[in-house]
């Protein structure tokens, strides 16, 4: 399923089986998207336990990056980040 823009989803859309949801790329929602600082990281994965989409990727205990297929821009991420490492940038930059 293609499952590119919020009209792809069946109205009252149901995931119904585990996994099912990953069918449904909504990253081409968002407006804005984040940005990571290395440099400003510290590693303390406060992001990844706030993210609503689990789109923060991590790897060997590391922030990564961003899974901007699924995230729709919401900030939560740069909000929650201590270090103020995630920037939010409009999605045309």
């Amino acid at each position: 399923m293609a499952g590119n823009t919020a009209h792809d989803i069946p109205e009252g859309g149901v995931a119904d089986e585990p996994g099912k949801a990953r069918e449904y790329e909504t990253g081409s929602w968002r407006s804005r998207r984040p940005v990571l600082d290395k440099e400003t990281c510290i590693d303390c994965l406060t992001c990844w336990i706030y993210c609503p989409d689990d789109c923060i990727i991590i790897k060997d205990k590391k922030m990564e990056g961003f899974d901007y297929r699924y995230c729709k821009g919401c900030g939560i991420c740069s909000k929650v980040c201590p270090k103020s490492a995630i920037k939010m940038v409009e999605e045309a930059e």
